[in-house]
């Protein structure tokens, strides 16, 4: 005993039960004292019970006792039993008490803390583990726009002192107030205007890891980074370091206001929430090494208005350079308003804005700053403000088709796709059939003029409910996505295309086959996490592999741009052939979905943007207005 600093360590660790708690932090003061009696390697294992049994006291409530308990008896053959003994039993004896009380130090901010720990150029932070797999949430990356800041680019954060607790999620940013049991209807609260966090899951082993940073969907209105369906516990396990982002929504991320443009040293209003991805981007970049991720090798994805964002960060000359690679899934390459002017059926943005604001009895920007922001997103939606980028000739230089045209996009590999019933689950984007299939015939005509037969070969009276849901889907989703992996090829980049037509038993009961969305659960193997009113997916092990084979497709190709999945098909580039992989029970690859689906709505987008006038968006099919005879470059070769 002599060689452990003798009758003071016996003392320390002796006493009644009911001092218990001040014995092992008496216990843990001996060690201090008289460590110099020591050998190294007890030195060493002494600090390392001890801090065990402060962290057991600290967590003792929380269920971490037994574990941190084991990794104390691990140690005790080479201590006296009955010291180590007494300083454990002391640790369970205690309920109430704290080594604070006794003068020791607060367990929560010492080294005694059982979660993972990094430290970035931001600061340190103490996360969670499950398995394998390092989690960090609510991690903040910009300061919170509030009060003044509201309708302000994004300020970086200063760097934090001490360890920053990233346990829970965020607050989502304040969105519509909830209603409603559509399948997507998921209770996010709490919100809050103060709401510029991400989170990070990152494999324990990593390092150089590539990183896959993930933005939500909700027509840039409503969602977070906190729904359970983004989970990226499975693509970490894949080899990946997952990083979900929150952004400023509605009219909190979107209002452009002539007010708001001549506060900006720029001229421009709007693109709140865009500039949020960007900075949270750049946060990322600056500190994803601390995680073990390669901040060359980042992919953006998103899905829906997510993936209208990925369009939006491949534009923006803003975000060049911040990423690698890109995913976008049921994106819309839809026309956009722009600030100044009135184009493509919109008004100016700064226009609408003021509009706005008259609506909501609001004279200036400083009464809307007033508003709780609640308050004023309820009414905003209420006043049906549709949150979209703005054309501001900075951050978003040129409407999306322009950029791609002129090839002045991200030049960046690509995997893009949509699924077989976007607007199954999507209707009111879909106009209401005709009253008999002779009068469709006669509005199509009337409305697509020399495109009429292509038109009706691809969408036929025989059926007005298929052909008006497939409408709608492929001038929104099935045009854009072949429209993305024929621009990033013609630059010479990897582009893959997918088509998602799966069906389980609980989706197609309800008439729900392939519906915008549902890809999500299986992309990130979150079979079990889906809303409350999503149709149940089974817990079959064609669902399991079918989800497996997606998780080593995604992941693979944020890794290397190749999509690989163990025991399935090469996924083909889109290439000449346009290869695309069609994911039904199992994915199979094929060529050119929908044949002459593309040409067609190329066309039709190509001949409203040479009117100056025609917005292209959901209004097609019997909503479309009529459409011109082909004139400049626009023309009818493919038919």
């Amino acid at each position: 005993m002599s060689a452990f600093g003798g009758a003071a360590l016996n003392k320390a660790a002796s006493g009644q039960m009911r001092r218990g708690l001040a014995n092992v932090c008496a216990y843990a003061d001996a060690i201090n004292r008289h460590g110099s009696k020591l050998s190294t390697g007890k030195k060493l294992k002494l600090a390392e019970v001890t801090i065990s049994i402060l962290d057991c006291l600290a967590h003792r409530r929380s269920g971490y006792g037994g574990h941190l308990a084991f990794v104390i008896m691990l140690a005790m053959p080479l201590f006296p039993h009955r010291y180590i003994g007494r300083a454990l039993l002391a640790c369970f004896a205690i309920l109430p008490l704290s080594c604070a009380r006794f003068g020791a130090p607060n367990p929560a901010n010492s080294p005694a803390a059982s979660g993972p720990t990094v430290t970035t150029a931001a600061g340190a932070l103490e996360g969670r583990r499950d398995g394998a797999v390092r989690i960090f949430k609510g991690v903040p990356y910009a300061s919170p726009p509030v009060g003044e800041a509201r309708w302000r680019p994004p300020v970086s954060l200063p760097q934090w002192s001490g360890v920053k607790q990233a346990m829970e999620f965020g607050p989502a940013c304040t969105q519509p107030t909830p209603g409603g049991t559509s399948i997507y209807a998921n209770d996010l609260r709490p919100s809050s205007e103060d709401c510029l966090t991400l989170n990070i899951w990152a494999p324990a082993a990593a390092a150089r890891a590539p990183v896959l940073v993930w933005i939500h969907g909700g027509a840039l209105q409503t969602g977070s980074s906190k729904e359970s369906l983004y989970d990226g516990t499975k693509l970490a396990a894949h080899g990946l370091v997952v990083v979900s982002i929150n952004y400023r929504l509605g009219v909190l991320g979107y209002l452009a206001h002539p007010e708001l443009s001549a506060e900006s040293r720029l001229g421009i209003s709007g693109n709140y929430g865009l500039l949020d991805q960007i900075e949270a981007l750049r946060w990322i970049k600056r500190n994803i090494d601390a995680f073990g991720g390669d901040p060359s090798n980042l992919t953006i994805a998103g899905e829906s208005a997510g993936a209208l964002s990925v369009m939006y960060l491949m534009a923006s000359p803003d975000a060049r350079g911040l990423f690698a690679k890109a995913i976008a899934q049921s994106a819309y390459m839809i026309s956009t308003p722009e600030l100044k002017q009135g184009r493509f059926g919109a008004p100016a943005a700064e226009e609408a804005g003021a509009k706005l604001a008259a609506a909501l009895h609001a004279p200036n920007i400083a009464a809307l700053r007033a508003m709780d922001p609640q308050a004023l997103t309820d009414a905003a939606a209420a006043a049906y403000f549709a949150p979209f980028g703005v054309v501001d000739g900075h951050i978003l230089p040129r409407q999306l088709v322009e950029v791609f045209d002129r090839g002045e996009q991200a030049r960046v590999p690509l995997l893009a796709g949509f699924n077989s019933g976007e607007i199954r689950s999507l209707v009111f984007l879909a106009p209401p059939a005709p009253a008999s299939p002779a009068e469709y015939e006669r509005i199509i005509r009337d409305r697509y003029g020399n495109l009429a037969d292509e038109f009706l070969r691809l969408y036929p009276s025989n059926n007005l409910r298929e052909s008006i849901l497939a409408t709608t889907r492929d001038a929104l989703y099935g045009w854009t996505a072949q429209r993305l992996v024929a621009e990033q090829t013609t630059l010479g980049q990897p582009s893959f295309l997918y088509l998602f037509d799966h069906g389980y038993p609980n989706a197609d009961a309800a008439g729900l086959k392939g519906f915008h969305a549902s890809e999500l659960p299986f992309v990130f193997g979150t079979l079990t996490q889906t809303p409350p009113h999503w149709p149940k997916i089974p817990a079959t092990p064609e669902e399991a592999t079918l989800s497996a084979a997606m998780l080593d497709y995604w992941s693979s190709f944020a890794r290397n741009a190749q999509p690989r999945a163990a025991n399935e098909p090469n996924w083909p580039a889109y290439g000449s052939q346009r290869a695309y992989m069609d994911f039904t029970a199992a994915p199979h690859p094929s060529l050119d979905p929908f044949p002459g689906m593309y040409a067609l709505h190329e066309e039709a987008v190509c001949r409203r943007r040479s009117s100056g006038t025609l917005a292209w968006n959901w209004n097609v099919g019997v909503i479309s207005p009529p459409l011109s005879p082909a004139r400049g470059h626009c023309g009818v070769s493919d038919f």
